[in-house]
């Protein structure tokens, strides 16, 4: 029997392709990942914090639906407010590595929402803040959540867990993801076509 090799590279091509940008922040940053992938560079991080300078990561937007809420992290070394998620390792797919990384950093299996399925429904590229800075290169991915079920955040990685109501604007204070502004509008506009439909 002939063995299927994986293509680790064009899976991530297929990924950043298969999103609908939303805004031209996100044209630009789907060309620039599209570019960078096809350039041949390195995708993956191959040693802590910054090797290589550019590299695939993943994020898990927890969307608990009846409440309309999202759950975000206080990372403890970004000191703002994030989704779950992490580094691709090489060769992951990183729709296993978005999986992995819920259930390494909050131990829970939630599954992909069932309205955007197991593809990526936003990207971003955003140069990091402190040492080590680098660009992350990130597939935004959401699941269906339960809040009232026990999430158990990583200490090590998270001083805080909580879920912030996407009809509640007074709650989004504090330091965030430098995109989660610009996903949430996308997200909010998806639910409402998808409400009305």
């Amino acid at each position: 029997m002939p063995t299927i090799m994986y293509d680790s590279r064009q899976v991530a091509r297929d990924l950043v392709m298969g999103v609908t940008p939303y805004d031209g922040q996100e044209i630009a940053d789907q060309n620039w990942m599209l570019d960078w992938i096809d350039s041949g560079a390195p995708l993956f991080r191959t040693a802590k914090p910054a090797t290589p300078p550019r590299h695939l990561a993943v994020y898990a937007a927890l969307l608990d639906q009846p409440s309309r809420s999202l759950m975000l992290v206080d990372h403890a070394k970004a000191k703002a407010w994030l989704s779950i998620g992490g580094h691709v390792d090489p060769e992951e797919d990183p729709r296993d590595t978005v999986v992995r990384e819920l259930k390494e950093e909050a131990t829970i299996s939630p599954p992909f929402d069932p309205r955007f399925g197991s593809d990526a429904f936003f990207l971003t590229v955003t140069q990091t803040r402190g040492l080590g800075s680098h660009i992350d290169a990130t597939l935004w991915f959401v699941f269906a959540a339960d809040r009232t079920q026990g999430i158990v955040p990583d200490p090590a990685e998270f001083s805080a867990a909580r879920w912030f109501s996407l009809d509640d604007p007074a709650v989004w204070k504090g330091e965030f993801d430098p995109q989660m502004f610009r996903f949430l509008d996308k997200l909010n506009a998806s639910l409402e076509l998808a409400s009305a439909a």
